[in-house]
């Protein structure tokens, strides 16, 4: 399933076309939770070979975010896995070693040797502490490519505190934007700022490594919750720098398009747009002959006016939604060129018209969960010569030790004892 960590030449184009766009990249995985783990899983997926280091007995953190019923209706007894963790980890191989350990800290050394890239997210002057960080590293292997990921970077006078991600989408302002009109800041589903920071790692380190083809250099990169955050607030960002503009929620509305928002029919819930003046006199068209006179009306003729009257646009809308279901209104708005769409439950996302094709679902066999399967979203972004692909489930805590150790040079007797002294699991 997974290839040799010894480095091996890849001459042909069908290495690629097999393997991934980063097939003979090794990684050496030193993070947990969610933000690096999302990061070092893309690039597993795109052909990467992913040494995964964890904790021996206890494993990343996520392993045990799961309830009872989770527990009881998913996994066998003596699984270490949840939901959450596998949601990041696939396609990886599994590694527990004991990092206080001097020995430990020699195998990291080792493999650091044979990787490309390391990818971390310990509070930064940690891993220097123990001997592992970017200088120390890159004296052993000058063309690694070493990614931390942190709450606010290695440099500042918050660099030493812990990074969050609700804490991070607070102070950067996306808890401030996001919200309905008047009531409380609410933070994204999901954990936002954590996965566009392991977005941005996953793209710097491409990048990097398309760099050092030309330079010959690795190079260390340093991410941030708090940056990445900042860099997200975009045109709400841009409007604050340049004119002093403070940005204030409006729920699924759009604080310069009106209308371009949530609104309420009679079942359940639809977003609708009108990005231009046609596309609003297409929305009064589809509303029927009555509501023909408010193409005209000089409250709602260009979108500035529309932006000025927004609560009148959302009360005509709201009213004239209300009165059929969601279903009925896609079916009315199918062919006109507007933006809209339902909000739909998970069980109706997953079952959209296009995840089939698009193979935004895939099932997985392991031996952890009571089924024997394990189902994942898919790979988003498709490559037309080099396709990227799911390696294999999530590993267990330290499945991979031994053969990658084995990899490394160490002899059977040696692992043996590396395992009774419990330096490695």
């Amino acid at each position: 399933m997974f290839r040799n960590l010894q480095r091996r030449c890849l001459s042909t184009s069908s290495d690629f076309q097999k393997h991934g766009p980063l097939a003979g990249i090794k990684v050496l995985d030193l993070t947990r939770v969610l933000a690096g783990p999302f990061a070092t899983q893309m690039l597993a997926d795109a052909g990467a070979d992913v040494v995964k280091i964890e904790i021996p007995g206890i494993g990343d953190d996520t392993r045990h975010w799961k309830d009872s019923a989770e527990q009881k209706q998913m996994w066998n007894d003596d699984s270490d896995t949840s939901l959450y963790f596998s949601c990041c980890n696939r396609s990886k191989r599994s590694m527990a070693i004991n990092l206080k350990d001097p020995k430990g800290v020699e195998i990291i050394k080792k493999l650091a040797k044979v990787c490309d890239v390391v990818v971390e997210n310990y509070l930064p002057g940690k891993l220097d502490q123990l001997g592992i960080g970017y200088e120390a590293l890159s004296k052993i292997n000058p063309q690694i490519i070493f990614s931390s990921i942190s709450g606010y970077g290695s440099t500042g006078p918050y660099a030493k505190r812990a990074g969050y991600d609700v804490i991070a989408a607070a102070e950067c302002g996306m808890l401030h934007i996001t919200g309905e009109r008047g009531g409380l800041p609410v933070k994204p589903g999901v954990a936002l700022i954590d996965l566009c920071t392991g977005m941005y790692s996953y793209g710097a380190i491409a990048s990097a490594l398309y760099a050092r083809q030309y330079t010959g250099k690795g190079q260390k990169i340093d991410a941030s919750l708090m940056e990445t955050g900042l860099s997200l607030m975009v045109n709400l960002g841009s409007s604050y720098l340049n004119v002093g503009k403070e940005a204030v929620r409006f729920g699924c509305g759009h604080p310069s398009i009106v209308p371009y928002d949530t609104f309420t029919c009679s079942d359940a819930h639809i977003v609708v747009g009108a990005t231009s003046n046609r596309q609003w006199a297409t929305l009064m068209k589809v509303f029927g002959e009555e509501h023909h006179k408010y193409m005209e009306d000089p409250r709602f003729a260009t979108n500035p006016d529309r932006v000025a009257h927004r609560k009148e646009v959302e009360d005509i809308l709201n009213t004239e939604f209300s009165k059929a279901s969601v279903a009925d209104w896609c079916e009315r708005l199918e062919s006109t060129g507007l933006p809209f769409g339902p909000v739909n439950t998970l069980e109706r996302a997953f079952s959209h018209p296009q995840v089939e094709p698009r193979k935004m679902v895939e099932t997985l066999t392991t031996k952890a969960s009571k089924s024997g399967t394990l189902r994942v979203a898919g790979i988003p972004v498709k490559y037309s010569d080099t396709p990227a692909s799911i390696k294999g489930p999530p590993p267990g805590i330290g499945e991979h030790t031994s053969q990658v150790l084995s990899e490394l040079g160490y002899t059977s007797e040696l692992i043996a004892d590396l395992k009774s002294a419990n330096v490695v699991q």
